[in-house]
């Protein structure tokens, strides 16, 4: 009889998570100006869906090194407040340090929080944000539930996740390798990962699970492009924390060799242009 796959276990899933960020937020910020390039379309989407206005509260879920709070509070002005908050006290210390040299302090703030179960009062935001977390997250129905809880009446959440792997070859190529190479069973349903919410209907479900009454899903396309194979793979070792993840019980021999198979797969996507590699996301938004 084959070995049961272990059940997944979220606790352990978000400490995990929590030491991963800890452990990599520094290279994140390192390449912000690489992945702000890459994801700034659809940020500004994102923050455009939330209708962002001058004086406005808004809450950043999973905020990472500082963005999209940054450009959250350009949009509210200095009588606007952004409450910049993640699960990784390391990588929100960055977001912190971030905003204060932007000379954005007086309107971003920033808090360790659980994504899922924000430590805040009822009715207290106006717009909720969330870039690239939701789909890591165990529970994203009740995650969105609370964020409905802290808008105020009439305030939206807006949120990006990534489609399907199939249109995401930025990631999926990687992700096959890693998984054979490290020999992981695949991933349980239900189970978060960064492809997780992106099938149609499944974040749209999500929203009405939460009991928000008309979401919209925007489907946007995300091309990285980079100098070269060899600095996507460098921007991946470095700031990509679940593909270390995911091989972190292999020796560093065989991770160095699965990096060097995982550069060669990606070098079809480098041209005389440079590396451009697909990538797409959607973007969610409902109104409370």
């Amino acid at each position: 009889m084959a070995d049961q796959q272990p059940a997944f276990d979220p606790a352990k899933y978000k400490n995990a998570q929590r030491e991963q960020w800890n452990k990599d937020g520094a290279a994140w910020r390192r390449w912000n100006p690489a992945l702000d390039r890459w994801y700034g379309e659809v940020t500004r989407l994102m923050l455009d869906q939330a209708r962002l206005r001058p004086g406005h509260r808004v809450l950043d879920i999973a905020a990472g090194a500082g963005e999209p709070s940054v450009s959250a509070a350009a949009r509210v002005g200095p009588g606007g407040h952004v409450l910049a908050t993640d699960i990784s006290e390391g990588i929100i210390e960055l977001a912190r340090q971030v905003a204060d040299e932007q000379g954005l302090g007086h309107i971003i703030q920033t808090r360790a929080m659980d994504g899922e179960k924000p430590d805040l009062p009822d009715e207290s935001f106006d717009a909720v944000v969330c870039r690239l977390g939701l789909m890591y997250m165990p529970h994203p129905a009740a995650a969105l539930a609370e964020w409905r809880r802290v808008l105020k009446p009439g305030g939206r959440a807006a949120v990006v996740v990534f489609s399907t792997p199939e249109r995401n070859d930025w990631g999926a190529v990687p992700v096959s390798i890693i998984r054979r190479r490290a020999q992981l069973p695949p991933p349980l349903p239900g189970q978060p990962g960064p492809f997780s919410l992106g099938a149609p209907g499944v974040l749209e479900g999500m929203f009405r699970q939460a009991g928000f009454a008309a979401p919209e899903i925007h489907t946007v396309s995300i091309p990285g492009r980079m100098a070269s194979t060899a600095e996507y793979v460098q921007l991946a070792r470095e700031a990509f924390g679940a593909f270390n993840a995911m091989m972190a019980q292999l020796p560093a021999q065989e991770r160095e060799s699965v990096w060097d198979e995982v550069e060669g797969a990606m070098r079809s996507y480098e041209s005389a242009q440079g590396f451009v590699v697909p990538g797409e996301c959607l973007v969610g938004v409902a109104e409370k």
